[in-house]
């Protein structure tokens, strides 16, 4: 045994009277970004346990990275994006302010928002037993997303004009495959043409067309297969 540590606060207390853990029950506790804890519970108090840790170890992150550029959704829209992006293992979800997203976020609105993704991601990825949690980066105007895609080891816009499904595209071993989804307006011309003249490939997803809610999870499904992750 490598020692003991107690879990406490709003974690404690989850475990302790909503999963209600008992003495012997395995718990894994991590950072978030590979590290991870091989614990059983020693003890239960009312908010907190009480965990002998028998191996302390690290994940390696899964290579290529699955960045996802996600239009800004309607309503709670963005969260169940952010959810289940979180269970297909995407790494990065960036908010992108597309020019025909009816949501804005704006000022102390947007910082609402932006929190309420990360809160999002975080549960997800607990729920979902990542141990690399994902990144919810800062809201993306159009310039930005372009900075991404042309850095990018692969870059793919979905477009439902688009000629080449997304299955059919070469990809690689490592670095970062950037995924641009649309709002529900869809990307504009402008925006398309900038985002190929940064490099990016428009792809189709699949024969019908997916909210922009989900199509975010159906296109890190495929990744994850063609890449090896799955």
């Amino acid at each position: 045994m490598v020692g003991e540590v107690v879990l406490g606060g709003a974690e404690g207390r989850h475990a302790a009277t909503v999963r209600r853990l008992r003495e012997g029950e395995r718990v894994d506790l991590t950072d978030g970004a590979g590290r991870v804890a091989e614990c059983t519970v020693a003890a239960v108090a009312k908010d907190a346990l009480r965990l002998s840790v028998h191996r302390v170890y690290e994940v390696p992150a899964p290579e290529p990275r699955i960045v996802v550029v996600q239009g800004l959704p309607k309503g709670e829209r963005g969260e169940l994006a952010v959810e289940m992006m979180t269970e297909a293992g995407v790494d990065v979800i960036v908010p992108w302010a597309a020019a025909r997203c009816v949501t804005q976020w704006k000022a102390e609105r947007g910082a609402k928002a932006l929190a309420r993704w990360r809160a999002t991601a975080r549960e997800a990825g607990k729920q979902s037993r990542r141990f690399h949690l994902p990144q919810v980066t800062e809201l993306a105007t159009t310039a930005g997303v372009a900075g991404l895609l042309a850095g990018a080891s692969a870059a793919v816009v979905l477009h439902e004009e688009a000629e080449t499904p997304l299955s059919g595209l070469p990809m690689p071993d490592k670095g970062d495959i950037v995924l641009v989804v649309g709002p529900e307006g869809g990307i504009t011309p402008e925006e398309l043409d900038r985002f190929r003249a940064s490099g990016a490939v428009a792809a189709l997803l699949g024969p019908t067309v997916l909210r922009t809610s989900t199509a975010g999870l159906a296109a890190a499904a495929v990744l994850s297969s063609r890449t090896g992750r799955w």
